[in-house]
């Protein structure tokens, strides 16, 4: 029975003492503690805790065990003082906290998270508190409304962005009532928006500030000059929310007679960083309840990642647009000798900011489709302008080359190729895809184990609900013909015959056996957005599954996929159909860990295709995962990949196979109708509940 179990005796709710808790603590965090020598300065302080409170923690020590035994440590160190403060949902917000600051930043930061408990119940103190589940469906609405590139919303101990993320704070509570904390967040966001729109990260920000003294302080000054530009361009834009942001500055604010230029309607970041040589470096720079930070080299980075997939992405919609002028009547293409001068672009910018640009052919404006203007506005966002080898329509020769350069191809080569679905052609691309079978190499045996007794009670109860949905053996009564004579129906036939009825001939019994006649491919998503506790619940959940489906004996195999550019499609062997549940299947459920990208067609198609070769009456392939396809280049983001994945699961469709989704995207609504259906998905809205859930739904699916 484990800690927190509601059927606990009346015993059981008594405190436990040092000693008790001396030993379960040296069971969770032994690898820790050899070093350490003993649990005693971690059982003391919790031995004073109310029962429910060591349950708590026990509990969660238990959990973040399981990703790091140092951070499961400063856990159980800082959890006695963190309780006397937050409640159980706070200490929940505040764990949460600290272990995604461990997924994102390292142990040093996770562990800081942890110690910092005080600086978190400050921060989440009080019913005014605004928390980022509780507004960020506002707020993604909000950003979708703004122009420019979309960008996902996430959480981190503090605000910023790499120019594809906006991170938020998990909580905010400096403000004087919630709707005021949720207007700070609007602020954080627009103004992290505003930096990759306005161009904060168009100059290399690393260089500027090194030339200094105290890098770190002119970062902050430079960030600092920036909120003042950026809130000048929002003015002209976003009216409404710049007399928030003047509300909440006060009547008092007034900007230093050198700052006044950069709002002026033509101020660019290198204004910023010509003015930092006349701010006081010596002093720290104004602090703003709504200034994030700058991470110059992430966000370098990620504007390099983007340019060289959407150089990738203009150059092949270009060549489609080349592709779609109409024959003439002597066999040549109109506008060819126009095509032969090549695109050009002209990019016209208004004072507000917004930009404008357009696309010609010979010097004769055409109509972009929305999928290239928006790439082109893009561009325009990072570089002020289209390069001139951007405008060079791809053939399959560069395409070829483009790939190469971002990938490593397996020296095994030995892929399987599929088509791939162009919907904007509205045709197939021949063997586009290169995928190829890899085992997944075996990971912590004690995986499985540690699994199995977390969920001990739910397992038990598993087992004898898919044992209930065996096949049994039937005695069908009144049947013309059979095994054995029906008693029942001989003597009901004499009575009928004595009253001068016609004897029936349905007189015979026949055991007949219900089998379930049932084929079922796992398809788990591998892609590196997996990582942290997302891997581990879909881990948990294939445990659950096999055991549940070892008890029920219907065939089933698992298998992951990830894979980056077309080129590199990797499907991963958990388990085939004719394999048995073994110790090396186990080993490589544990092992299962994230990859790169989620280009889904190519894998579905594969899937398919194993299992048309599998003898069954049904036949379901049922995909794990945690987000919409994607992909590093070949413009799979976006439109393309979802419609390339609903052609594939059409096809499925088309092959006797039934596909059904479970994700854990919230938004997932905006795209998986489209793509299984109406009815054949399903969101698991709890990250913790997905192991439990899946078993749950594929019990659904198959009665």
């Amino acid at each position: 029975m484990r800690p927190g179990d509601p059927r606990l005796t009346i015993r059981e709710h008594y405190p436990l003492t040092e000693a008790q808790l001396d030993l379960q603590l040296d069971a969770l965090l032994n690898p820790v503690l050899s070093s350490r020598r003993t649990a005693a300065p971690l059982a003391r302080p919790l031995a004073s805790l109310a029962r429910t409170q060591q349950d708590f923690t026990l509990r969660w020590v238990d959990i973040i065990a399981r990703t790091n035994y140092e951070m499961a440590y400063q856990f159980a160190a800082a959890a006695p003082a963190a309780l006397a403060q937050l409640d159980a949902g706070a200490a929940e917000a505040w764990i949460i906290q600290a272990m995604d600051s461990y997924d994102r930043e390292g142990l040093h930061h996770g562990s800081q998270a942890f110690k910092n408990f005080s600086g978190f119940a400050a921060r989440a103190d009080g019913e005014h508190t605004a928390s980022f589940e509780a507004v960020a469906p506002v707020l993604e609405l909000f950003m979708c409304g703004l122009s420019g590139r979309r960008l996902k919303i996430d959480t981190a101990p503090v605000a910023w962005t790499d120019t594809h993320t906006l991170y938020l704070p998990p909580r905010m509570s400096v403000g004087a009532n919630r709707a005021q904390n949720f207007l700070i967040y609007k602020i954080i966001a627009t103004l992290l928006w505003a930096q990759s729109r306005y161009g904060t990260f168009n100059a290399d920000l690393d260089t500027a500030v090194q030339q200094y003294n105290d890098p770190a302080r002119a970062l902050e000054w430079l960030n600092y000059l920036e909120t003042i530009r950026l809130e000048a361009q929002l003015a002209r834009v976003l009216p409404g929310l710049a007399r928030d942001i003047a509300a909440l500055r006060g009547p008092a604010h007034q900007d230093d007679a050198t700052m006044v230029s950069l709002r002026a309607p033509g101020a660019s970041v290198h204004d910023s960083i010509a003015l930092l040589a006349t701010v006081p470096l010596a002093n720290e720079a104004p602090r703003l309840a709504w200034t994030g930070l700058l991470r110059p080299a992430d966000a370098a980075a990620a504007r390099a990642e983007r340019l060289t997939r959407e150089k990738s992405d203009l150059q092949a919609a270009l060549a489609a647009l080349l592709g779609e002028q109409v024959p003439s009547s002597d066999g040549e293409q109109e506008g060819d000798a126009d095509s032969a001068a090549g695109f050009e672009t002209s990019v016209y910018t208004d004072p507000d900011g917004d930009i404008d640009v357009q696309l010609s052919l010979g010097g004769k404006p055409i109509a972009a489709p929305d999928h290239v203007r928006n790439l082109l506005d893009s561009i325009v966002q990072d570089l002020g302008d289209i390069p001139g080898d951007y405008l060079t329509p791809a053939d399959a020769s560069d395409t070829a080359q483009n790939d190469d350069a971002v990938e490593d191809i397996p020296p095994d080569d030995d892929p399987r190729y599929y088509d791939e679905w162009d919907y904007q052609r509205r045709h197939y691309r021949k063997n586009w895809c290169a995928l190829r079978e890899l085992d997944v190499p075996p990971g912590d045996g004690g995986f499985v184990d540690a699994t199995l007794k977390k969920y001990a009670p739910q397992v038990t109860q598993l087992r004898r609900s898919f044992e209930m949905l065996r096949g049994e053996d039937r005695l069908l009564k009144r049947m013309k013909h059979g095994d054995d004579i029906d008693f029942d129906a001989v003597i009901a036939g004499y009575a009928d015959m004595r009253s001068g009825r016609e004897l029936s001939d349905r007189l015979f019994t026949r055991r007949h056996k219900a089998e379930r006649n049932l084929a079922v491919m796992f398809m788990v998503d591998m892609s590196g957005s997996t990582k942290g506790w997302i891997n581990e619940a879909e881990r948990e959940a294939l445990v659950l599954l096999a055991e549940a489906l070892e008890v029920l004996g219907d065939r089933y195999a698992i298998y992951g996929f990830s894979g980056i550019t077309r080129r590199r499609c990797e499907i991963f062997r958990i388990k085939r159909f004719d394999e048995p549940y073994s110790g090396i299947v186990r080993q490589r459920i544990a092992g299962v860990a994230p990859q790169d990208y989620t280009r889904m067609g190519a894998a579905i198609r594969h899937l398919t295709r194993l299992l048309e070769s599998v003898d069954a009456r049904t036949k379901l392939l049922i995909t794990l995962s945690d987000g919409r396809p994607d992909d590093y280049s070949d413009n799979y983001r976006g439109e393309y990949g979802i419609e390339d994945t609903r052609q594939a699961l059409l096809e499925a469709h088309r092959a006797g196979i039934k596909p059904f989704c479970i994700t854990i995207d919230h938004e997932a609504r905006d795209y998986l109708p489209h793509m299984y259906g109406a009815v054949n998905w399903t969101i698991v809205d709890d990250v913790a509940r997905l192991p439990l859930k899946v078993a749950d739904i594929y019990r659904r699916l198959t009665t």
